[in-house]
């Protein structure tokens, strides 16, 4: 997966009661960038006035001015990262969303994906509503806009009451900070501490950068209230068996993130245990990894199998997920100006490769070309994931199913599509016996098996794939 393009997610981040609020949003979200390179933003707080910057491009794009932070004054700030996609790539669709309601300015960065968005998106049309942009996390604006409650508190545990599907949701008013998840836990949030101030973030690698304190979770179903009276938690739905992408394990997240008060690094050893045992390569002379989200899983395939890991390719950092490529002879360098095979360690050697997943195959089988010139015996595919054969509705936007191509062929028919010498994926099972598991807890494993948690509405749905605007912006078809 690490050269295949694919649309997911966002990052959040926020602080509460902070001298440096905008700065400490800025560079949380850089620890988090790695969830959205399209566009950026931040919003701050200060004494009833909001100050907003935000822009297309990475984080250092955007605020790459020298006073830039400086304008976004106040003790309180709200950020978000957003993907890189082919979809609606507009300014109107750059997060937070700012809104004037009736008592006051809001913000609003979300990172997820409503299920209900059309039903909900017409209705409010219907009785007057003007939108700005095509996210659904404008939809949560106008329904906090028209509730008759008075408090912000309340507005957002109305709205979000009526929005099913994915989110976790991060809103700055004035008066506190707000941390929302969806009943079933899809996307990550937690909160962190530091003396009287307080943070939010999709991942707690943020925290470590910001010296903050990982305090917990938001749990699924809770709203978390920050303010000058310290944390409050408000439970808004009943607890349920979640259903925790199981991507933000293989794929998404950091490996020095934690979740359920682990490394997600531990869980992708664990895949490639188990990946080692289910698929093991008979004197095999080295284990490498695709560079750099299938490292961890790589190192435990290794560890497993007793097989000695080296670095057989270098990724070139500097080629990011938004690289443009202008002409032919660019599209047909684009994997050589990503990845470098290492001559020395490949020659003549029977390599296993370790990847996360795979989603066309077109950027494995050029990397399997390049790793045969570089002079490799034997190449031995290994996938610390099940195959992808089904879209995703709750904040992938994975490629339709004609694009898949696990969905329309055969392990067989993809190892020879890619031109190894054999390919392996990890089972289901394997993959759920990596992650954590306690009562109630559940995961969303829809892409591999077609389950999906929760069902699609017919009004939500064209075909084979919904087509609706995400968090991200983008219309998924």
């Amino acid at each position: 997966m690490a050269a295949e393009t694919l649309r997911h997610n966002c990052g959040v981040m926020g602080i509460w009661n902070d001298d440096n609020a905008a700065e400490l949003v800025f560079h949380g979200l850089y620890s988090l960038q790695h969830r959205g390179q399209e566009s950026a933003g931040i919003v701050s707080a200060d004494d009833g006035r909001f100050y907003r910057h935000f822009g297309m491009g990475t984080l250092t794009q955007v605020f790459s001015g020298p006073d830039t932070l400086k304008k976004l004054k106040g003790r309180s700030a709200v950020g978000h990262n957003r993907y890189s996609t082919t979809g609606s790539s507009s300014q109107y669709n750059i997060q937070p969303l700012v809104a004037e309601l009736r008592d006051g300015p809001v913000a609003i960065a979300h990172n997820g994906n409503l299920v209900n968005t059309q039903k909900i998106r017409r209705q409010l049309q219907e009785d007057g509503a003007i939108f700005h942009s095509t996210t659904d996390s404008e939809i949560i604006v106008h329904l906090m806009a028209r509730s008759k409650h008075n408090m912000v508190r309340d507005k957002l545990l109305e709205a979000i009451q009526k929005v099913e599907g994915a989110y976790s949701i991060t809103v700055l008013s004035d008066h506190a900070l707000y941390a929302a998840r969806d009943p079933y836990g899809w996307r990550p949030l937690c909160i962190g501490r530091k003396g009287d101030a307080w943070g939010v973030a999709s991942e707690t690698c943020a925290f470590d950068l910001l010296g903050y304190e990982y305090i917990q979770d938001v749990n699924p179903g809770e709203l978390v209230v920050l303010n000058g009276s310290g944390m409050k938690v408000i439970r808004f739905a009943e607890p349920k068996r979640t259903f925790h992408c199981i991507f933000e394990h293989v794929y998404f997240s950091r490996p020095d993130s934690r979740v359920a008060g682990e490394y997600i690094d531990k869980y992708r050893r664990r895949m490639g245990k188990n990946l080692s045992e289910e698929h093991p390569v008979e004197d095999a002379d080295i284990v490498i990894s695709v560079p750099d989200s299938s490292n961890t899983a790589a190192l435990g395939y290794a560890s497993r199998s007793g097989t000695r890991f080296e670095m057989g390719l270098i990724r070139n950092h500097y080629v990011g997920r938004t690289f443009i490529q202008p002409t032919q002879t660019m599209r047909e360098m684009g994997v050589r100006l990503k990845f470098n095979p290492v001559g020395g360690v490949l020659k003549d050697r029977k390599v296993v490769v370790v990847e996360d997943s795979i989603v066309r195959g077109t950027t494995l089988k050029k990397l399997a070309t390049l790793l045969r010139k570089a002079g490799a015996k034997e190449l031995h595919v290994r996938v610390s994931s099940p195959p992808i054969r089904f879209p995703c509705y709750y904040g992938m936007d994975f490629p339709s199913k004609s694009e898949l191509i696990a969905n329309g062929k055969s392990e067989e028919e993809i190892r020879q599509h890619i031109g190894v010498d054999s390919l392996g994926y990890l089972s289901v099972e394997g993959l759920l016996a990596s992650v954590p598991q306690s009562e109630g807890v559940g995961y969303c494993t829809a892409c591999f098996t077609g389950e999906y948690p929760i069902p699609l509405r017919d009004d939500e749905e064209s075909g084979s794939k919904l087509r609706y605007k995400n968090a991200n912006g983008d219309e998924t078809s």
